[in-house]
């Protein structure tokens, strides 16, 4: 799990945060696939519109840390074992989740039709994935390690929208400068930079948690 950052590095052209873990079996191939094609869906409903598709997809970002925290909590209530590291990091994301779609409200408000796309999506994402994190827990967990790689790609693209002008690099809400001790300058460029690094964190704890099922 990331810590919110400070955003004074610059991210280079090769894109040194970007990383894809090979899918290995069935359940790792089942979790890819399924990425890929939420992924599909989500390039063709909103095609560049990158803030607004931050605020929806966020939404959704923010439930798997929750769902497995409250699965994990139980569980270690239920077998009277700690699961300290477990409990707390998966919390810790789902709340650093939540604080980036609070951001990204600032920057590019919902209309009607997303609001109700983030109902539906959300009713629909928690109940698929609570059932899916008490069958298959590393499935679960690869599933959202996918999700980030995803993240890390789509914000790297936002954020050469926002280096070619394409995308107007407005002053970062407030918000974004207290939760990541930006600059009071800050800009939209340094909350996706810090954003992104965050779900590059995220990526590596989850595919970390899905390869401990294995040992």
């Amino acid at each position: 799990m990331s810590e919110p950052v400070n955003a004074s590095n610059e991210v280079p052209n090769n894109d040194p945060l970007s990383k894809h873990h090979k899918p290995s079996g069935f359940s790792d191939g089942i979790a890819f696939w399924l990425t890929r094609l939420l992924r599909f869906f989500a390039d063709t409903f909103f095609a560049k519109r990158y803030g607004h598709r931050a605020v929806v997809l966020e939404t959704v970002a923010a439930v798997p840390g929750m769902v497995g925290g409250m699965v994990r909590h139980m569980r270690s209530l239920r077998r009277l074992e700690d699961d300290r590291e477990w409990i707390h990091t998966l919390l810790e994301e789902a709340e650093n989740e939540r604080m980036h779609l609070m951001t990204f409200i600032e920057v590019a408000q919902p209309n009607l039709l997303e609001r109700i796309i983030i109902l539906l999506a959300q009713g629909i994402f928690f109940t698929f994935f609570l059932l899916l994190y008490v069958i298959s827990g590393r499935t679960a967990h690869r599933l959202v390690g996918y999700f980030e790689e995803e993240a890390v790609y789509s914000y790297t693209e936002y954020l050469s929208e926002v280096d070619s002008g394409r995308l107007e690099n407005v002053p970062a809400p407030q918000i974004a400068i207290d939760y990541w001790n930006l600059p009071a300058d800050a800009t939209l460029r340094d909350v996706i930079i810090v954003v992104r690094e965050d779900e590059a964190g995220h990526r590596d704890v989850n595919h970390r948690f899905a390869d401990s099922f294995n040992q």
